[in-house]
């Protein structure tokens, strides 16, 4: 029941020999590019434009220019309790999360995307973190709340939100990816912006009690080998995890980022499930059964499994493997100005922490090492950076995650020889941006 020995992605892949851009996909963004330019958007996703924010330069006011002096620094400002709960700026009110209405049959089983293009770190703000709902953002009263821990124990146990709290906690930052991020790219370029190619993911600093903690309180019995979580909210969602996986790192979390968890992010309790996909991190979490074998839950089985060319599906494959995408340059972020710019794009890895991020400016041909934002985390994200001189010319822009074990991120064409093309999840595959000479970028698929 484990995946592959060798899984794509666990050894060094070749550059493409000769790299040819998708023409008749890059023509027809273009041209989309050419339309949303028109109402003053950066994108498109369905057939709609969605705002471009800081992507476009706007014209300054003159009269707030050196040598005179700026309106803003003429009069008082507003006072510290303006904003009991302090919001961002107003010029930043395009830095939001978006969603693609047709992706789920439902807004309640719905899904929202992080604007990634806008991070200026590894932390992703509580406000703008991906949310995956299969039956609505459950509203959970905390008074009420309970967890149950049962089945092949010595003592089935009830737990307040308080009796967790009072327990010994730890904080740590995690990515937490949607084992379908990027899932609609496997067939070719399909959506013009890394918020919808790259943003079901967010990075935060999770608080609460090691799993370990609060198995061993109930005391698990030898055979003992699995447990099932199960969430709180209309769906259900229930998901088997081995039990070396909940003794080692998993924890049950009620904060993110020095607050309470907010309500579609599972408030008042989650589970966190380090470095494995997203579905795991059962939200509203009420109930922990421990059994001897999985449980092969719905979304274990029917969904959340990799689709093999043979037909077959691939059992538990649970770890998100090292993967990393451009930020800026992107669709949502074109390049302004010639000379000097900063590329900059984020990194990840499940299976530990990252090692190095190569960037390509020519399709892979040739690579350079890109510089690593410090702190490197385990199972977090992190920020690369790089310089680079644009001159107008065409780039083709890619990025490349190697992890600490020697595993590397695969072109597609790698995944897809052993994959096949009708898998949605697990696309760990190297994105391209094509950089075109007027500064416009496009998703594009290099064969």
């Amino acid at each position: 029941m484990k995946r592959d020995a060798t899984p794509v992605g666990r050894t060094q892949t070749p550059a493409p020999e000769a790299p040819v851009a998708d023409t008749g996909r890059r023509n027809f963004l273009r041209r989309s590019a050419a339309a949303v330019g028109a109402v003053g958007a950066a994108g498109l996703v369905g057939g709609k434009a969605f705002p471009a924010g800081a992507a476009t330069m706007a014209e300054a006011n003159p009269e707030n220019l050196p040598p005179n002096v700026p309106e803003w620094n003429k009069y008082l400002g507003y006072s510290v309790d303006w904003q009991p709960y302090g919001l961002p700026s107003e010029y930043e009110k395009d830095v939001v999360r978006r969603s693609v209405e047709w992706l789920t049959a439902t807004r309640e089983a719905s899904i929202n995307f992080t604007p990634i293009q806008d991070m200026h770190g590894f932390v992703t703000p509580n406000g703008v973190c991906f949310e995956r709902h299969h039956g609505g953002a459950a509203i959970v009263n905390p008074v009420d709340f309970r967890l149950m821990i049962n089945g092949l124990v010595d003592k089935p146990l009830v737990f307040t939100l308080q009796d967790l709290m009072r327990m010994p906690s730890v904080s740590r930052f995690y990515f937490l990816e949607c084992a379908a991020n990027s899932g609609m790219e496997w067939r070719g370029a399909q959506l013009n912006g890394v918020q919808f190619t790259h943003g079901m993911i967010h990075n935060v600093q999770y608080t609460g009690v090691p799993l370990r903690t609060v198995l061993e309180e109930a005391g698990v019995k030898p055979n003992g080998k699995w447990i099932m979580a199960e969430g709180g909210d209309s769906a259900g969602m229930n998901r088997s995890i081995p039990m070396e996986k909940a003794l080692d790192d998993c924890m049950l979390a009620w904060a993110m980022n020095g607050e309470a968890l907010r309500p579609g992010n599972g408030y008042p309790l989650r589970l966190v499930v380090p470095g494995w996909e997203g579905n795991m991190w059962v939200k509203w979490i009420r109930r922990i059964e421990v059994g001897d074998k999985p449980w092969f839950a719905r979304e274990e089985t029917s969904k959340y499994t990799d689709l093999m060319p043979n037909g077959k599906a691939r059992l538990f494959t649970w770890e998100m493997d090292p993967k990393s995408v451009i930020t800026s340059p992107s669709p949502e972020k074109p390049v302004l100005h010639k000379g000097l710019n900063q590329l900059r794009g984020l990194a990840w890895s499940g299976r530990g922490k990252v090692k190095r991020v190569d960037v390509s400016l020519d399709g892979g041909r040739n690579w350079q090492e890109a510089q690593l934002d410090q702190p490197v985390l385990d199972k977090s994200m992190v920020m690369f950076r790089m310089p680079f001189e644009y001159t107008g010319q065409e780039l083709l822009m890619q990025s490349r995650c190697i992890d600490e074990h020697g595993v590397v991120q695969p072109t597609m064409q790698a995944l897809q020889k052993v994959r096949g093309t009708h898998s949605v999840y697990h696309n760990n595959s190297i994105q391209t941006w094509l950089v075109n000479k007027n500064g416009e970028v496009e998703n594009v698929r290099l064969g």
